[in-house]
C-alpha cells in the first residue's frame, strides 16, 4: 500500500472535522474543536507548519558516497529512525466513529513496532482510554509510551502503577494538556504542576520519565530540575494556547539551554522526513508527529501506518545522503538556514 492510497481511503472514514488535506498545514480545519483544529482562531497550528518550511537545507553532495544509517539508541532500545507517533486521544471526538481508542492504540502500536519504531499512547478522562494504551503496549512487548495527563496526585500515582504492569521501556506525561479545553472542570481535575509536585511524580516510577509540552528555556531548566530524563518542545499542536510561538522558533534556545543534559523531542507541523532532518539539525534528539499517523490508521490500519514510516524513512535517507549527513551524528547546525 503506498501512502497516497492511504491518503484516499482516509478520506472515506475519517469524519467531518479532519480534511485529508494534501498538505496537513492546519488551514482547513483551523480552529475546529474538536476535530484537528488548535484552539482559538487556530493561528498555532498554522504557524507551526509554515516555521518548519521557512528553514531550508543545505545541499552538498562534494562527500564520500557511503550507506547512510538513521538508528538511534534511547533508554536502551534501539530504533530504526529518530521518530515516533504521538500520542492520540478522543479519537472518534476529534476525527469520527470508525475506531475507538483502543482500536486506534492497537493499531498505531502495532504499525510503528513493525516498522522499527514506538508509538506514545493517550490518556483521557474515561478509564477505558489509559487502560486501552497500556494493554496496546503490552501486546508490543513493552515498545510503545504510555502518556498520562496531567490529573491530581492521586490519579497520576494509580495510572503510574498501569504503566509498571504493562512493561513499557518509558512513561511520558503531556503537561500542556492542562489547557484543553474539553479537560477543563474535569473530575479528576487536570492542571499545571509545580516543579515539587512534579519531582514527586517523577519519582512515582522507576522508568524514564518524558516530560511533554515545554516551551521555553526556563521551563525546560525546571523540567530538569524536577528530575525528567527528557522534554517534548511541543506546544500541543496548538489546542491549548492561541497565538502563541511554534516549536521551530523556540527549539534552539531550548537545545541551548539545556546543554544535552536531557534528551529532547519536538513535534508540531512536523509532516516530512525534510522535516524530520531540519529538526536534527536543530538539535532535537527525535521527533514527533501525530496527525500523519492518524490518517495513516484511519486510511490503511498497520498497512497504513507502515506506509507513514517508510515514506517518511526514505524521506529522511534522502535528505541525509543529499546533504553529506550519513548517521545522526552527522546531522549539523550548518545544513539548514533560517531566520
Amino acid at each position: 500500500m503506498d501512502y497516497k492510497e492511504v491518503m484516499e481511503n482516509a478520506k472515506k472514514c475519517i469524519g467531518p472535522y479532519c480534511k485529508v488535506c494534501p498538505v496537513c498545514n492546519g488551514a482547513a480545519c483551523k480552529n475546529s474543536i474538536p476535530g484537528p483544529g488548535a484552539k482559538g482562531t487556530g493561528d498555532v497550528a498554522i504557524r507551526n507548519y509554515k516555521k518548519w518550511q521557512e528553514i531550508r537545507v543545505c545541499m552538498d553532495t562534494l562527500c564520500e558516497q557511503k550507506d547512510v544509517q538513521t538508528g538511534m539508541e534511547m533508554f536502551g532500545k534501539s530504533f530504526a529512525y529518530p521518530f515516533f507517533a504521538a500520542p492520540v486521544g478522543s479519537v472518534n471526538l476529534h476525527y469520527g466513529k470508525e475506531y475507538t481508542d483502543q482500536e486506534y492504540d492497537r493499531i498505531v502500536v502495532e504499525g510503528c513496532a513493525k516498522s522499527g519504531i514506538a508509538a506514545f499512547v493517550g490518556d483521557g478522562p474515561h478509564p477505558d482510554m489509559m487502560i486501552g494504551g497500556v494493554n496496546a503496549v503490552r501486546q508490543a512487548n513493552g515498545i510503545g509510551i504510555p502518556t498520562v495527563k496531567p490529573w491530581d496526585m492521586q490519579t497520576i500515582s494509580e495510572k503510574m502503577k498501569l504503566v509498571k504492569e504493562c512493561g513499557a521501556f518509558a512513561v511520558a506525561m503531556d503537561i500542556d494538556a492542562a489547557g484543553l479545553p474539553f479537560l477543563q472542570n474535569q473530575n479528576p481535575p487536570a492542571g499545571s504542576k509545580s516543579v515539587e509536585q512534579l519531582k514527586e511524580i517523577v519519582q512515582m516510577t522507576d522508568l524514564p520519565f518524558i516530560l511533554k509540552g515545554i516551551m521555553t528555556p526556563k521551563a525546560a531548566l525546571k523540567a530538569i530540575d524536577a528530575g525528567v530524563d527528557a522534554i517534548v518542545v511541543s506546544n500541543h499542536g496548538g489546542r491549548v494556547l492561541d497565538q502563541c510561538m511554534s516549536t521551530a522558533e523556540v527549539l534552539p534556545s531550548i537545545v541551548e539551554a539545556v546543554e544535552g543534559r536531557i534528551k529532547i523531542f519536538v513535534d508540531g507541523g512536523i509532516r516530512s522526513g525534510v522535516d524530520i532532518f531540519k529538526a536534527l539539525a536543530l538539535g532535537a534528539d527525535a521527533v514527533m508527529l501525530a496527525r500523519p499517523f492518524v490518517t495513516a490508521v484511519y486510511g490503511g490500519e498497520i498497512e497504513g501506518v507502515e506506509s507513514l514510516v517508510s515514506k517518511l524513512g526514505n524521506e529522511l535517507v534522502d535528505t541525509m545522503k543529499m546533504c553529506g549527513a550519513y548517521s545522526l551524528r552527522d546531522v549539523k547546525g550548518d545544513m539548514v538556514q533560517y531566520r
